[in-house]
Protein backbone atom coordinates (compact mmCIF):
# COMPACT_ATOMS: atom_id res chain seq x y z
CA UNK A 1 0.00 0.00 0.00
CA UNK A 2 1.40 3.97 -0.48
CA UNK A 3 1.73 5.43 2.30
CA UNK A 4 -0.58 8.70 2.12
CA UNK A 5 1.29 11.75 1.45
CA UNK A 6 2.35 13.92 4.19
CA UNK A 7 -0.13 16.61 4.87
CA UNK A 8 1.34 20.41 2.75
CA UNK A 9 1.90 23.43 6.26
CA UNK A 10 2.77 26.64 5.07
CA UNK A 11 4.44 28.61 7.83
CA UNK A 12 3.89 31.93 7.29
CA UNK A 13 6.61 34.94 8.30
CA UNK A 14 4.63 38.07 9.17
CA UNK A 15 7.74 40.00 8.54
CA UNK A 16 9.96 40.69 5.14
CA UNK A 17 13.26 38.50 5.17
CA UNK A 18 13.06 35.79 3.74
CA UNK A 19 16.19 33.91 5.24
CA UNK A 20 13.98 34.32 8.69
CA UNK A 21 11.19 32.44 7.03
CA UNK A 22 13.93 29.55 5.76
CA UNK A 23 15.35 29.34 9.33
CA UNK A 24 11.92 29.24 10.69
CA UNK A 25 10.43 26.62 7.95
CA UNK A 26 13.64 24.15 8.77
CA UNK A 27 13.03 24.36 12.73
CA UNK A 28 9.01 23.85 12.09
CA UNK A 29 10.04 20.89 9.55
CA UNK A 30 11.92 18.76 12.75
CA UNK A 31 8.02 17.74 13.53
CA UNK A 32 6.01 18.61 10.49
CA UNK A 33 7.08 17.58 6.94
CA UNK A 34 5.77 19.13 3.87
CA UNK A 35 6.58 22.74 5.30
CA UNK A 36 6.56 25.55 3.05
CA UNK A 37 7.29 29.19 3.51
CA UNK A 38 5.56 32.16 2.59
CA UNK A 39 7.53 36.03 3.54
CA UNK A 40 5.49 38.76 3.96
CA UNK A 41 5.55 40.89 0.56
CA UNK A 42 6.62 43.95 1.90
CA UNK A 43 7.76 45.35 5.47
CA UNK A 44 10.71 45.28 7.54
CA UNK A 45 13.32 41.95 8.60
CA UNK A 46 11.48 42.89 12.37
CA UNK A 47 8.70 44.14 13.97
CA UNK A 48 9.31 46.00 15.85
CA UNK A 49 6.40 48.65 16.73
CA UNK A 50 2.39 47.56 17.24
CA UNK A 51 2.06 49.79 13.89
CA UNK A 52 4.27 47.15 11.65
CA UNK A 53 2.61 44.56 13.69
CA UNK A 54 -1.10 45.92 12.41
CA UNK A 55 0.23 46.13 9.04
CA UNK A 56 1.71 42.47 9.09
CA UNK A 57 -1.63 41.26 10.17
CA UNK A 58 -3.54 42.92 7.12
CA UNK A 59 -0.53 40.86 4.97
CA UNK A 60 -1.16 37.76 6.34
CA UNK A 61 -5.20 37.68 7.08
CA UNK A 62 -5.29 38.87 2.69
CA UNK A 63 -2.63 36.43 1.64
CA UNK A 64 -3.34 34.07 -0.87
CA UNK A 65 -3.06 30.54 0.50
CA UNK A 66 -2.36 27.96 -2.00
CA UNK A 67 -4.89 24.75 -2.53
CA UNK A 68 -4.14 21.67 -0.66
CA UNK A 69 -2.50 23.19 1.97
CA UNK A 70 -3.76 22.02 5.54
CA UNK A 71 -2.53 23.78 7.98
CA UNK A 72 -1.21 27.12 8.59
CA UNK A 73 1.55 28.69 11.03
CA UNK A 74 1.37 31.81 11.87
CA UNK A 75 5.45 32.22 12.71
CA UNK A 76 5.82 36.06 13.97
CA UNK A 77 5.01 36.03 18.27
CA UNK A 78 2.04 38.18 18.19
CA UNK A 79 0.32 35.64 15.89
CA UNK A 80 -0.95 38.72 13.57
CA UNK A 81 -3.59 38.08 11.14
CA UNK A 82 -4.19 34.60 12.83
CA UNK A 83 -7.69 35.10 13.57
CA UNK A 84 -8.83 37.00 10.06
CA UNK A 85 -7.00 33.96 8.10
CA UNK A 86 -8.37 31.39 10.33
CA UNK A 87 -12.12 33.15 9.76
CA UNK A 88 -11.88 32.73 6.38
CA UNK A 89 -10.19 28.94 5.91
CA UNK A 90 -11.42 25.58 6.57
CA UNK A 91 -7.74 24.12 7.52
CA UNK A 92 -6.38 24.54 11.26
CA UNK A 93 -4.66 28.35 11.86
CA UNK A 94 -2.01 28.18 14.37
CA UNK A 95 0.03 31.28 16.22
CA UNK A 96 3.36 30.59 17.51
CA UNK A 97 2.43 32.99 20.67
CA UNK A 98 -0.58 31.38 21.53
CA UNK A 99 0.68 27.85 21.38
CA UNK A 100 4.07 28.63 23.59
CA UNK A 101 1.56 30.32 26.13
CA UNK A 102 -0.47 27.20 26.09
CA UNK A 103 2.46 24.78 26.92
CA UNK A 104 4.32 27.32 29.25
CA UNK A 105 1.59 27.35 31.57
CA UNK A 106 0.23 23.79 31.61
CA UNK A 107 -0.03 22.57 35.06
CA UNK A 108 -0.53 26.19 36.29
CA UNK A 109 3.34 26.98 36.47
CA UNK A 110 4.77 30.07 36.67
CA UNK A 111 6.30 31.40 33.45
CA UNK A 112 7.46 34.82 31.96
CA UNK A 113 8.34 35.57 27.75
CA UNK A 114 11.79 36.95 27.02
CA UNK A 115 12.52 38.59 23.99
CA UNK A 116 14.07 41.63 22.70
CA UNK A 117 11.44 44.11 21.48
CA UNK A 118 10.09 46.56 24.13
CA UNK A 119 7.75 48.40 22.10
CA UNK A 120 5.71 45.37 22.04
CA UNK A 121 4.99 44.50 25.63
CA UNK A 122 1.35 45.40 25.90
CA UNK A 123 0.53 43.24 23.21
CA UNK A 124 2.63 40.58 24.08
CA UNK A 125 1.13 40.43 27.73
CA UNK A 126 -2.19 40.72 26.40
CA UNK A 127 -1.69 37.95 23.92
CA UNK A 128 -0.25 35.65 27.16
CA UNK A 129 -3.27 36.08 29.48
CA UNK A 130 -5.51 35.77 26.26
CA UNK A 131 -3.93 32.56 25.53
CA UNK A 132 -3.82 30.88 28.72
CA UNK A 133 -5.89 32.76 31.18
CA UNK A 134 -6.02 30.57 34.03
CA UNK A 135 -1.75 30.40 33.52
CA UNK A 136 0.66 31.93 36.38
CA UNK A 137 2.36 34.91 33.92
CA UNK A 138 4.69 36.84 35.27
CA UNK A 139 5.17 39.03 32.32
CA UNK A 140 7.84 39.97 29.80
CA UNK A 141 11.50 40.23 30.38
CA UNK A 142 13.49 42.21 28.04
CA UNK A 143 17.26 41.52 26.91
CA UNK A 144 19.21 44.86 27.41
CA UNK A 145 20.75 46.32 24.20
CA UNK A 146 19.35 47.65 20.54
CA UNK A 147 16.90 45.23 19.04
CA UNK A 148 18.08 45.45 15.38
CA UNK A 149 22.03 45.45 16.92
CA UNK A 150 21.42 42.22 18.89
CA UNK A 151 19.67 40.74 15.94
CA UNK A 152 22.89 40.88 13.81
CA UNK A 153 25.25 39.61 16.60
CA UNK A 154 24.14 36.30 17.51
CA UNK A 155 26.99 36.42 20.52
CA UNK A 156 25.75 39.15 22.14
CA UNK A 157 21.62 38.25 21.44
CA UNK A 158 22.58 34.92 23.31
CA UNK A 159 23.79 37.14 26.27
CA UNK A 160 21.38 39.65 26.49
CA UNK A 161 18.56 36.85 26.60
CA UNK A 162 20.11 34.77 29.03
CA UNK A 163 20.63 37.32 31.24
CA UNK A 164 16.67 38.26 30.95
CA UNK A 165 15.89 34.41 31.29
CA UNK A 166 18.09 34.59 34.71
CA UNK A 167 16.01 37.54 36.09
CA UNK A 168 12.67 35.63 34.93
CA UNK A 169 13.86 32.99 36.70
CA UNK A 170 14.62 34.44 39.98
CA UNK A 171 11.10 36.31 39.80
CA UNK A 172 9.91 32.47 40.37
CA UNK A 173 9.54 31.68 36.57
CA UNK A 174 9.44 27.28 36.20
CA UNK A 175 9.30 27.84 32.24
CA UNK A 176 10.02 30.88 29.55
CA UNK A 177 9.26 31.64 26.38
CA UNK A 178 11.55 33.09 23.55
CA UNK A 179 9.16 35.39 22.47
CA UNK A 180 10.13 35.51 18.79
CA UNK A 181 9.60 33.87 15.35
CA UNK A 182 13.50 35.57 14.44
CA UNK A 183 14.65 34.23 17.80
CA UNK A 184 13.86 30.56 16.72
CA UNK A 185 17.98 29.86 16.31
CA UNK A 186 19.01 31.62 19.49
CA UNK A 187 16.08 28.96 21.45
CA UNK A 188 18.02 26.54 20.15
CA UNK A 189 21.25 27.73 21.17
CA UNK A 190 20.03 28.77 24.74
CA UNK A 191 18.02 25.74 25.62
CA UNK A 192 21.40 23.57 27.11
CA UNK A 193 21.97 26.63 29.32
CA UNK A 194 18.43 27.75 30.06
CA UNK A 195 18.13 28.18 33.92
CA UNK A 196 14.52 26.33 33.75
CA UNK A 197 12.43 25.12 31.19
CA UNK A 198 13.03 26.73 28.44
CA UNK A 199 9.84 27.14 25.35
CA UNK A 200 10.12 27.67 22.07
CA UNK A 201 7.14 28.80 19.88
CA UNK A 202 8.20 27.48 16.64
CA UNK A 203 8.68 23.74 17.79
CA UNK A 204 5.72 24.36 19.99
CA UNK A 205 3.43 25.69 17.23
CA UNK A 206 4.33 22.61 14.86
CA UNK A 207 3.13 19.66 17.35
CA UNK A 208 0.12 22.13 18.13
CA UNK A 209 -0.44 21.97 14.45
CA UNK A 210 0.39 18.09 14.18
CA UNK A 211 -2.05 17.09 16.67
CA UNK A 212 -4.67 18.76 15.04
CA UNK A 213 -4.07 17.54 11.62
CA UNK A 214 -4.18 14.32 13.37
CA UNK A 215 -7.54 14.72 14.93
CA UNK A 216 -8.99 15.32 11.71
CA UNK A 217 -7.56 12.32 9.52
Amino acid sequence: MTPAPAPRVLLMNPNGCAATTRSMVAIAARTLSGVEGWTAPSGPPLLLTPQLVARAAEQVAAAAIPEGVSGVIVSAFGDPGRAALAARLTVPVVGIGAAAAQVAAAGGQAYAVVTHTPALVPSINALMQAAAPGGAYLGTFLADGDTAALSRNPQALDAALLRAMQRAHAAGARAVIIGGGPLGEAADRLRPVAPCALVAPIPEAARRLLTLLQETT
